[in-house]
């Protein structure tokens, strides 16, 4: 399959909101080897829709459609599609039932408008929407697979999931199963991790292995197809084992993962604690981790010393010591570690100090970070970072890199 993505809204031509329904159906698609070429996006103006349909059917097999569904007049997405294929707009009996019943749960008057939701086209299958109101649809003709989803993220990521990809894969005459690992690294780039794994890339065909990267991590996906969950894990395992050897030291976790969820995982599986003393950072190690579900069992608590004189009023930091080194440095990280760690009387202590920017600090250009970890044999390790971003990039950046840190030690 050719497939071509059109986002139908024009508060997304505004920037009024971002379209990241285009990235996750792209997403979906890839795992059960669709190639997306396009991505398309349009205002709610019948004449543009219709051109961009008409481009779209020239070159794609599949044009999956997303916004437009909605009960105002200015949602013509399906109006639109069904004058270029000559088909007829039908009321769904099942999605108006599901409407009125909407509108009764939620106490609601329900007005003329609403009945709109429950045009279809006429002969395609019907994909109900479980969290919303407006059913999707999907319709084969003239060799072209239309495929129509609601707006809203919440209405159509499970829609396409559970809707959407069973009608393709039966388009596509797929059998078996189609199983995807998500492994995820922290501390080296997309193109050091794609340099490093290039020799499984060139070789790759089932599985496939994809690198991606994220704001907060860098990852590789493992897609197999087999018949079987067993057979697809079994053809995983060996290129995962391989990738681990190549680049397991920055190797933090798998699929669901997160740099706070792996720490709490590990530090809840252990019956460790953990303190911090924040400086840049002004609590944002501690938000992350104290989000994590179960984690008052391993966090004792913190500190926030973004001062000189609070880091020796609150922790007894000795002066000299500041005065000698400097706050931003390795000496004033190992000592708000261990200090946390025994004013809080946790295994674990965590100290983050360094300079976010824009503008230099204590004689340090912008970006140096030092990490200080107290650990509960006593030793202390330290880690300098030199990061180029902005401001607030470098403190979330400081925090998941403390994270990182800890996850590598308590592993």
């Amino acid at each position: 399959m050719k497939a071509e993505i059109i986002a139908v809204g024009s508060e997304l031509l505004l920037g009024q909101i971002t379209n990241t329904n285009g990235a996750f159906i792209s997403q979906k698609l890839a795992e059960i080897g669709v190639d997306i070429y396009y991505h398309t996006v349009v205002g709610d103006n019948p004449r543009r829709l219709d051109e961009a349909i008409a481009i779209a059917q020239r070159r794609a097999d599949t044009i999956i459609f997303t916004g437009g569904l909605g009960p105002t007049k200015d949602d013509l997405t399906k109006e639109t599609i069904a004058s270029r294929l000559g088909v007829s707009l039908v009321s769904n009996e099942e999605a108006l039932v599901e409407i009125k019943a909407y509108f009764q749960r939620t106490g609601r008057l329900m007005t003329d408008n609403n009945k709109k939701q429950a045009l279809v086209l006429e002969g395609s299958c019907v994909l109900p929407n479980r969290h919303g109101m407006a059913p999707g649809m999907a319709l084969e003709k003239d060799g072209i697979r239309y495929i129509l989803l609601p707006g809203p993220p919440h209405e159509m990521k499970p829609m396409f999931e559970q809707e959407a990809i069973p009608f393709l894969l039966g388009m596509l005459g797929t059998s078996g199963v189609i199983a995807s690992r998500v492994l995820k690294f922290y501390g080296i780039g997309e193109a050091e991790l794609e340099d490093r794994v290039q020799s499984i890339l060139d070789k790759q065909l089932n599985p496939t292995v994809a690198p991606l990267a994220s704001p907060d991590a860098v990852t590789l996906r493992l897609t197999a197809k087999a018949e079987s969950l067993a057979a697809a894990e079994q053809l995983m395992a060996p290129v995962e084992n391989e990738i681990r050897e190549m680049v397991g030291e920055f190797l933090y976790g798998i699929d669901e993962d997160t740099l706070s969820s792996k720490a709490a995982e590990l530090l809840l599986n252990r019956g460790l604690s953990v303190a911090a003393a924040e400086s840049l950072t002004a609590g944002l190690f501690l938000a992350e981790l104290a989000g994590e579900a179960g984690i008052s069992a391993a966090l004792k608590g913190g500190v926030i010393v973004y001062d000189k004189e609070a880091k020796i009023e609150q922790l007894d930091i000795s002066r000299t010591m500041l005065d000698q080194y400097g706050i931003v440095s390795k000496e004033c990280a190992a000592a708000l570690a261990m200090q946390v760690k025994t004013k809080f009387n946790s295994d674990i202590g965590i100290g983050l100090t360094g300079v976010a920017g824009p503008e230099p600090h204590d004689n340090k250009p912008a970006g140096i970070i030092w990490i200080g970890i107290a650990l509960y044999d006593g030793t202390v390790e330290t880690y300098k970072l030199s990061l180029s971003g902005s401001r607030n990039s470098n403190r979330r950046r400081a925090a998941h890199y403390a994270l990182y840190y800890l996850i590598k030690h308590l592993q």
